[in-house]
């Protein structure tokens, strides 16, 4: 015969998937650096946005800058990229498209910070 259980009765007693602390304590630990990065980065950017291109340019390709600007948007992208993975995980129910914005995440992900990478060395140089 059919098992007659209830969903919850089915999951009671199988334990947690032992994933979900590191995702959040990475998310935690992003958003902490959010705070502290982002006022930093927009200040120092809006000093020099008045003064035109050349000087946020110049403070950009400024060690200062970018290492400022490098740790502020890595800290940015990743969160995104754990936020997006959650809502992707939580509402999406077809396993080959969870897999497919899964992976598609990731890469969006990576090809940001590396055109960030591209643009803080092209003005650095």
């Amino acid at each position: 015969m059919g098992d007659f259980r209830t969903p919850l009765a089915r999951v009671r007693g199988l334990g947690s998937a032992k994933s979900g602390t590191g995702h959040f304590i990475a998310q935690r630990v992003s958003a902490i650096a959010l705070v502290v990065l982002m006022p930093l980065f927009l200040v120092m950017l809006a000093k020099h946005a008045g003064s035109g291109y050349e000087a946020a340019a110049a403070f950009v390709g400024s060690p200062l800058g970018a290492i400022l600007t490098l740790l502020a948007m890595t800290a940015a992208l990743y969160h995104m990229r754990l936020g997006l993975q959650v809502v992707v995980e939580d509402y999406i129910y077809k396993p080959g498209t969870k897999a497919a914005l899964l992976i598609l995440n990731t890469f969006v992900a990576a090809g940001l910070w590396i055109a960030v990478l591209y643009s803080v060395l092209a003005l650095a140089r």
